[in-house]
Parts: C-alpha cells; structure tokens; sequence
C-alpha cells in the first residue's frame, strides 16, 4: 500500500514526465505517447511509468526507444523537479497495454 508522500511523487513524476513526453513525440507526426500511471518504490529509487501508445502497432518501436534515451529523459526530468525531490529517481518503462485489451473484449462480446 502506498503512502500519501509515495502518492503525491508520483502524480508530480506522471505529470512530469508526460509533458517531456508530449513536447518529444510533438517532432513525431502521427504518434501520441500518454503515461498512463507510475508508481515510485517506498524508498523513493524506482519509478515504474506505464506508457500508452497510439498507435499501438509503434508501442515497440517507441518503448525501445524510451529505454535507450533513459538517462536523457531522466536528466530533463530532474531539471524539471529539481526543487521539489532531492534524488531523481531510477526510471523504467513498461507498455500499458488495458486499452487493446479492452477493444478486444469489446470485439469479442460484439460476436
């Protein structure tokens, strides 16, 4: 169960990173990238960010790109919240896949 520090981190790292993350894909016609939601580990070192893409046939493509620019999402990151945390923490990225899986359940029940 997280804390309501634990909360409060990760609605500022959410926010935070979507905006990079909309300012980036702006240069990329045609690709929208959404964090869906993080989650920050009690010690304040990990940050998990679910990523939403459309369309989702690029989620590869731009989830192995996310992860060979880590550092540099990270650095813009910390330059970003510089004055609100101390230690900017470790970042990885997952595909947040609910939304295909919902329009598949919807097909389904459509037959």
């Amino acid at each position: 169960m997280q804390e309501t520090r634990q909360n409060r981190i990760a609605r500022l790292l959410q926010k935070e990173l979507s905006l990079i993350f909309q300012s980036q894909t702006r240069m990329m016609r045609g690709v929208m990238v959404s964090v869906t939601r993080c989650r920050i580990s009690p010690d304040l070192s990990i940050c998990t960010a679910y990523l939403s893409v459309f369309p989702s046939e690029k989620a590869d493509e731009i989830i192995s790109n996310v992860n060979a620019n880590e550092k540099t999402i990270r650095y813009e990151l910390g330059t970003r919240v510089r004055h609100q945390m101390r230690i900017i923490p470790e970042l990885r990225f997952f595909i947040d896949d609910s939304l295909d899986y919902i329009e598949h359940i919807d097909e389904l029940l459509k037959k």
